[in-house]
């Protein structure tokens, strides 16, 4: 395998110590960088002429790539009203760069390797409760926990410096199935009702239980995606009916564009009692 191949399989770009490690020498490196099918960036990195833009530009800055940019590339699920643009961690002691994004200069949490163009997880999150206003951040939070497999515990003892990532780790529980639910259990929680997530109810989980009664499902973006799949819920709702419950099942455009008629239809239901056993 030629540097070139290698480089294609880990998005275009490495550290040269990971080159010589893989068992290329400085000669062939050189070899290439001649021929123009590579090129090295500030002496450290080495990368395909068209690899990844976020860490071409990282590498080429003298930075990470951090925040929402993480968030994104690692598949935490961003609310679509977040304008993601490109976020950069810089060493707070570092010279100050023209970059037409974020800039983050903090110091890190947790250490990576130097080989790494990505910012930890830690940080990432740190970053994104400082960018975001409470509800997204959450949001993110939560998602992460979901994609990451991480423990609420584990988030809690981390050494937070700032007051805003403290808050997310102690109010993120992992319970969360959906960014939907997320944003759904922090508005309603406000009102003070007791509400509950992912309780099993009649052989299956329930997004929400409001009170003792009151049930609400949330259909993400690609919810019934099969025929299969809308059957098996109307089944589940007909059968929480029959027990006793009310059912309320609200669509992606709802929560996301007219939360407002939600919350009132939600409103409406616990003034008429549906919440009580």
């Amino acid at each position: 395998m030629d540097v070139e191949s290698w480089l294609a399989a880990r998005a275009g770009i490495a550290h040269r110590d990971e080159v010589g490690r893989a068992g290329f020498t400085a000669g062939a490196v050189a070899d290439a960088v001649r021929a123009g099918r590579v090129r090295r960036i500030r002496r450290v990195w080495v990368a395909l002429p068209r690899g990844d833009g976020d860490l071409i530009r990282a590498a080429e800055l003298g930075g990470r790539v951090a925040c929402l940019s993480v968030a994104r590339r690692r598949g935490w699920w961003i609310p679509e009203q977040v304008d993601v643009q490109p976020h950069l961690h810089f060493r707070p002691n570092g010279r100050a760069v023209p970059f037409d994004g974020v800039s983050h200069w903090t110091k890190p949490l947790s250490p990576v390797s130097p080989a790494s163009l990505l910012e930890s997880v830690e940080d990432a999150l740190a970053h994104i409760a400082s960018c975001l206003d409470r509800e997204a951040a959450l949001v993110v939070w939560e998602s992460a926990i979901r994609s990451e497999n991480l423990s609420t515990d584990a988030l809690r003892a981390v050494r937070w410096r700032s007051r805003a990532s403290a808050e997310c780790a102690a109010e993120v529980n992992g319970l969360s199935d959906s960014g939907l639910e997320t944003l759904a259990i922090v508005r309603l929680s406000r009102w003070g009702v007791p509400i509950r997530q992912q309780l099993y109810l009649a052989g299956h989980p329930v997004d929400l239980l409001i009170g003792d009664r009151l049930v609400v499902q949330l259909d993400g973006f690609a919810h019934h995606s099969t025929s299969k799949d809308r059957t098996r819920d109307l089944r589940h709702d007909a059968e929480l009916r029959l027990r006793g419950y009310t059912v309320l099942r609200f669509s992606y455009a709802q929560v996301i564009h007219d939360w407002p008629a939600v919350e009132r239809t939600i409103g409406r239901a616990i003034a008429a009692g549906a919440h009580l056993a």
